[in-house]
Protein backbone atom coordinates (compact mmCIF):
# COMPACT_ATOMS: atom_id res chain seq x y z
CA UNK A 1 0.00 0.00 0.00
CA UNK A 2 3.05 2.14 0.91
CA UNK A 3 4.82 1.95 -2.27
CA UNK A 4 1.56 2.97 -4.27
CA UNK A 5 0.60 5.86 -2.26
CA UNK A 6 4.76 6.75 -2.48
CA UNK A 7 4.51 6.22 -6.44
CA UNK A 8 1.54 8.26 -6.76
CA UNK A 9 2.73 11.25 -4.86
CA UNK A 10 5.52 10.94 -7.16
CA UNK A 11 3.72 10.82 -10.25
CA UNK A 12 2.40 13.95 -8.85
CA UNK A 13 5.22 15.53 -7.97
CA UNK A 14 6.75 14.84 -11.65
CA UNK A 15 3.62 16.49 -13.02
CA UNK A 16 3.97 19.57 -10.88
CA UNK A 17 7.44 19.52 -12.02
CA UNK A 18 6.48 19.87 -15.58
CA UNK A 19 3.83 22.21 -15.14
CA UNK A 20 5.91 24.98 -13.85
CA UNK A 21 8.69 24.38 -15.42
CA UNK A 22 6.65 25.08 -18.76
CA UNK A 23 5.06 28.17 -17.18
CA UNK A 24 8.34 29.17 -16.60
CA UNK A 25 9.85 28.67 -20.23
CA UNK A 26 6.52 30.26 -21.24
CA UNK A 27 7.47 33.49 -18.86
CA UNK A 28 10.79 33.03 -20.36
CA UNK A 29 9.69 33.33 -24.03
CA UNK A 30 7.57 36.01 -23.87
CA UNK A 31 9.87 38.12 -22.02
CA UNK A 32 12.17 37.53 -25.19
CA UNK A 33 9.52 37.95 -27.47
CA UNK A 34 8.42 41.37 -26.71
CA UNK A 35 12.44 42.35 -26.06
CA UNK A 36 12.85 40.65 -29.40
CA UNK A 37 9.99 43.22 -30.93
CA UNK A 38 11.75 45.89 -29.54
CA UNK A 39 15.67 45.08 -30.53
CA UNK A 40 13.66 45.15 -34.10
CA UNK A 41 12.38 48.54 -33.58
CA UNK A 42 15.11 50.01 -31.91
CA UNK A 43 18.01 48.64 -33.32
CA UNK A 44 19.51 46.85 -36.73
CA UNK A 45 21.92 44.66 -36.27
CA UNK A 46 20.88 42.94 -32.69
CA UNK A 47 17.09 43.32 -34.05
CA UNK A 48 18.13 41.21 -37.05
CA UNK A 49 19.94 38.32 -35.19
CA UNK A 50 16.47 38.10 -32.94
CA UNK A 51 14.58 37.65 -35.99
CA UNK A 52 16.23 34.89 -37.72
CA UNK A 53 15.85 31.46 -36.78
CA UNK A 54 19.15 30.30 -35.80
CA UNK A 55 18.99 31.85 -32.41
CA UNK A 56 15.87 30.31 -31.48
CA UNK A 57 17.03 27.08 -32.60
CA UNK A 58 19.89 27.80 -30.16
CA UNK A 59 17.27 28.50 -27.79
CA UNK A 60 15.53 25.74 -28.09
CA UNK A 61 18.00 23.19 -28.18
CA UNK A 62 19.18 24.10 -24.94
CA UNK A 63 16.34 23.90 -23.27
CA UNK A 64 15.46 19.99 -24.95
CA UNK A 65 18.87 19.03 -23.82
CA UNK A 66 18.97 20.65 -20.43
CA UNK A 67 15.26 18.91 -19.46
CA UNK A 68 14.87 15.69 -17.98
CA UNK A 69 12.98 13.48 -20.29
CA UNK A 70 12.15 13.94 -24.04
CA UNK A 71 8.43 14.76 -22.92
CA UNK A 72 9.34 17.74 -20.71
CA UNK A 73 11.84 18.98 -23.71
CA UNK A 74 8.26 18.51 -25.47
CA UNK A 75 6.48 20.91 -23.29
CA UNK A 76 9.39 23.03 -22.38
CA UNK A 77 9.73 23.61 -26.03
CA UNK A 78 6.36 24.49 -26.87
CA UNK A 79 5.59 27.10 -24.25
CA UNK A 80 8.91 29.08 -24.58
CA UNK A 81 8.16 29.06 -28.85
CA UNK A 82 3.99 30.01 -28.21
CA UNK A 83 5.64 32.54 -25.46
CA UNK A 84 8.02 34.17 -27.80
CA UNK A 85 5.12 34.19 -30.48
CA UNK A 86 2.56 36.00 -29.02
CA UNK A 87 4.28 38.86 -27.23
CA UNK A 88 6.29 39.66 -30.33
CA UNK A 89 2.91 39.96 -32.16
CA UNK A 90 1.09 41.45 -29.52
CA UNK A 91 3.89 44.07 -28.95
CA UNK A 92 4.09 44.41 -33.13
CA UNK A 93 0.37 45.45 -32.87
CA UNK A 94 0.85 47.44 -29.62
CA UNK A 95 3.71 49.63 -31.05
CA UNK A 96 2.03 50.04 -34.99
CA UNK A 97 5.27 47.87 -35.60
CA UNK A 98 5.27 46.73 -39.76
CA UNK A 99 5.12 42.87 -39.59
CA UNK A 100 4.83 40.34 -42.45
CA UNK A 101 1.65 38.26 -42.42
CA UNK A 102 3.91 35.59 -44.33
CA UNK A 103 6.48 35.47 -41.35
CA UNK A 104 3.36 34.51 -38.86
CA UNK A 105 2.19 31.66 -40.47
CA UNK A 106 5.90 31.06 -40.75
CA UNK A 107 6.66 31.16 -37.12
CA UNK A 108 3.23 29.62 -36.17
CA UNK A 109 3.91 26.52 -38.24
CA UNK A 110 7.47 26.65 -36.53
CA UNK A 111 5.54 27.06 -33.12
CA UNK A 112 3.11 24.17 -33.91
CA UNK A 113 6.18 21.68 -34.30
CA UNK A 114 8.48 22.43 -32.19
CA UNK A 115 7.22 19.90 -29.75
CA UNK A 116 8.32 17.41 -32.20
CA UNK A 117 11.50 19.06 -32.46
CA UNK A 118 12.40 19.13 -29.06
CA UNK A 119 11.21 15.52 -28.34
CA UNK A 120 13.78 14.13 -31.18
CA UNK A 121 16.47 16.64 -30.51
CA UNK A 122 16.41 15.20 -26.62
CA UNK A 123 18.47 12.33 -28.18
CA UNK A 124 21.00 14.19 -29.32
CA UNK A 125 22.19 14.08 -26.13
CA UNK A 126 23.34 10.17 -26.22
CA UNK A 127 27.08 9.09 -27.84
CA UNK A 128 25.44 7.11 -30.45
CA UNK A 129 25.36 7.13 -34.25
CA UNK A 130 21.58 8.54 -33.94
CA UNK A 131 22.51 10.95 -31.79
CA UNK A 132 25.18 12.22 -34.13
CA UNK A 133 22.51 12.21 -37.01
CA UNK A 134 20.18 14.53 -34.79
CA UNK A 135 23.12 16.67 -33.91
CA UNK A 136 24.19 16.88 -38.25
CA UNK A 137 20.62 17.50 -38.85
CA UNK A 138 20.32 20.60 -36.17
CA UNK A 139 23.25 22.25 -37.44
CA UNK A 140 22.45 22.19 -41.33
CA UNK A 141 19.08 23.13 -40.55
CA UNK A 142 20.55 26.31 -39.06
CA UNK A 143 22.94 26.64 -41.99
CA UNK A 144 20.36 26.22 -44.89
CA UNK A 145 17.77 28.26 -43.03
CA UNK A 146 19.91 30.90 -42.58
CA UNK A 147 21.07 31.14 -46.12
CA UNK A 148 17.47 30.16 -47.97
CA UNK A 149 15.58 32.49 -45.49
CA UNK A 150 17.65 34.84 -44.35
CA UNK A 151 19.98 35.16 -47.53
CA UNK A 152 23.31 34.33 -45.98
CA UNK A 153 25.26 33.24 -43.10
CA UNK A 154 26.42 36.34 -40.43
CA UNK A 155 29.15 36.53 -37.74
CA UNK A 156 26.43 36.08 -35.50
CA UNK A 157 25.24 32.25 -37.32
CA UNK A 158 28.73 30.75 -37.38
CA UNK A 159 28.86 31.57 -33.49
CA UNK A 160 25.49 30.17 -33.09
CA UNK A 161 26.59 27.46 -35.12
CA UNK A 162 30.22 27.07 -32.90
CA UNK A 163 27.83 27.20 -29.64
CA UNK A 164 25.41 24.18 -31.23
CA UNK A 165 28.31 22.20 -32.20
CA UNK A 166 29.77 22.93 -28.88
CA UNK A 167 26.48 21.31 -26.80
CA UNK A 168 25.86 18.83 -29.55
CA UNK A 169 28.88 16.83 -29.65
CA UNK A 170 31.52 18.12 -27.03
CA UNK A 171 29.40 18.84 -23.95
CA UNK A 172 26.98 15.74 -23.62
CA UNK A 173 24.72 16.59 -21.12
CA UNK A 174 24.05 13.29 -18.87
Amino acid sequence: MTSKLEKIKSKNSTEKTIVISSLTFFLVGAILGGISKLLDIYTTNIGNMFSELSIWILFGVLISIFSKKPSQASFNVFAFCIGMLLTYYTTAQLLNSVYSINFVYGWSIFTLFSPVFAFITWYSRKKNILSAIISVGIILVTIVSSIIIFDGLRIYDYIIILFLIYFLFIKKIK
